[in-house]
């Protein structure tokens, strides 16, 4: 899953650059995106069994600053009973670089018992899904 994302004015912190609490925001989106394509926002909806973020962590590599875009990519890295881990890299496209890579943990929550829950079936398949497509584009377009 890939977003490119503008870098706003306000996102600056004092030293003239993207400040580090953004990235969170930026991840937060193409993993929004991620959640919504492999049904886990459908599910929450129907079921009450929605996705809980239970650890992430960024490696800052260079200072992105505006006026720029980011190309934000996310990807699951290992899929488990009742979570999956989750890659993102931040991409300056004014410079090519890698700014930030990240990585999460998503868990699979019962919002109705307040209790974790193994994932559902439609989400598994849809995650399947989206990693068996990106892993096509990547020998396509590699």
């Amino acid at each position: 899953m890939v977003l490119g994302i503008p870098v706003q004015w306000g996102e600056l912190d004092a030293y003239g650059h993207v400040n580090n609490s953004v990235f969170f925001r930026y991840f937060e989106s193409v993993r929004m995106v991620y959640l919504e394509r492999c049904g886990f926002i459908e599910s929450y909806n129907v079921d009450k069994i929605g996705a809980i973020l239970r650890s992430t962590e960024c490696t800052f590599r260079q200072p992105l600053y505006h006026p720029d875009d980011v190309i934000v990519g996310a990807r699951v890295t290992a899929l488990d009973e009742d979570r999956f881990a989750m890659a993102y890299v931040a991409v300056s496209v004014n410079t090519g670089q890698t700014v930030a890579e990240a990585s999460a943990v998503v868990v699979s929550f019962d919002y109705e018992n307040l209790t974790k829950a193994p994932l559902p079936i439609a989400v598994r398949e849809g995650v399947r899904a989206l990693e068996s497509e990106w892993q096509h584009q990547e020998r396509h377009h590699g």
